[in-house]
């Protein structure tokens, strides 16, 4: 399946609501204000499908590393453009998001931070999860992500996936 339509079928409202409940940044230098805003953009650009401007946003050596239950087949670590524009697939493919919610979101010099609420089903076991809490730690170098370090909560939705 095209990665835009994967990517947009899963993630794409879901996401997209994110960016009208994200904090406002106020009283940042500039550094700190250029970080919050490329997660931000980031972020958006995930959320519709838009691969290009997310490709963009990405450095070339990006981490992303997603914590939890190694049983589920999108915790762990990928590294590289190509491989994380894959594991979004796998990700897509596993899991539907049907609530996102920001409720925090902080920065401080190359260093953002994301907190909320959020729900979804997995289709390995098509159960719904319940709502749960999320954080994020990014980190961006000279205007791309570098680091996207996801915690959710790996046990209730290691219960759904696996039934």
């Amino acid at each position: 399946m095209h990665r835009r339509t994967l990517l947009t079928t899963s993630l794409g409202a879901a996401l997209a609501l994110m960016l009208g409940t994200q904090a406002e940044a106020q009283n940042m230098d500039e550094t700190t204000q250029a970080s919050f805003d490329t997660v931000m953009a980031f972020m958006g650009a995930m959320g519709s499908g838009d691969m290009e401007t997310m490709g963009s946003l990405m450095a070339d050596d990006m981490v992303w590393h997603t914590e939890g239950d190694t049983s589920l087949p999108w915790i762990g670590e990928t590294v590289g453009k190509e491989a994380i524009f894959e594991f979004l697939g796998v990700f897509a493919a596993n899991f539907q998001t049907t609530k996102w919610e920001n409720t925090d979101a902080f920065a401080s010099g190359d260093t953002v931070a994301v907190f909320g609420r959020m729900n979804g089903v997995t289709t390995h076991s098509g159960k719904e999860i319940g709502e749960f809490t999320f954080a994020l730690r990014a980190k961006v170098r000279d205007g791309q992500v570098v680091l996207w370090n996801w915690f959710e909560d790996s046990f209730a939705i290691s219960q759904a996936y696996h039934g």
